[in-house]
C-alpha cells in the first residue's frame, strides 16, 4: 500500500515538475517574456529618441525663421532673391587621382 501510494506521489512531483518547467506560465514563458519586454524596451527608447528629437525640431520650426530657412536650405536647395547659387560636384571617388608632376621651371 505504502509503496503504490509513494509511486502516485512520485509521478505527481514529476508531472509538477515538468507543468513548471515546460508548460503555460512555466521557466521557458517567463524566460522568452522577459527577453520579448527587454526588446521591447529597448525599441520603446529607440522611439522615444526619436521623438525627442523631432520636438526639438518642431519647436525650432515654431519659434522662428532662421530653422525653416535652414531647412528650405539643405532639404529644398533653395536660394535668396539676389544669391547665386554654386553646386560643387565631388570627383569620382572611384577614379585614380591625378599626379602632379614637378615644374621644370623652379625658381
Amino acid at each position: 500500500m505504502w509503496r503504490w501510494l509513494f509511486l502516485l506521489l512520485m509521478v505527481l512531483a514529476v508531472a509538477l515538475q515538468m507543468k513548471l518547467r515546460y508548460g503555460q506560465g512555466g521557466h521557458q514563458d517567463v524566460a522568452n517574456l522577459q527577453a520579448r519586454v527587454a526588446k521591447q524596451r529597448a525599441e520603446n527608447q529607440g522611439l522615444k529618441s526619436r521623438n525627442q528629437e523631432l520636438a526639438a525640431d518642431v519647436k525650432d520650426l515654431q519659434s522662428g525663421g532662421q530653422a525653416i530657412e535652414e531647412r528650405a536650405r539643405l532639404e529644398l536647395g533653395m536660394i535668396k532673391p539676389g544669391e547665386v547659387f554654386y553646386q560643387v560636384i565631388d570627383a569620382d571617388p572611384n577614379a585614380p587621382p591625378e599626379s602632379v608632376t614637378p615644374s621644370d621651371h623652379a625658381p
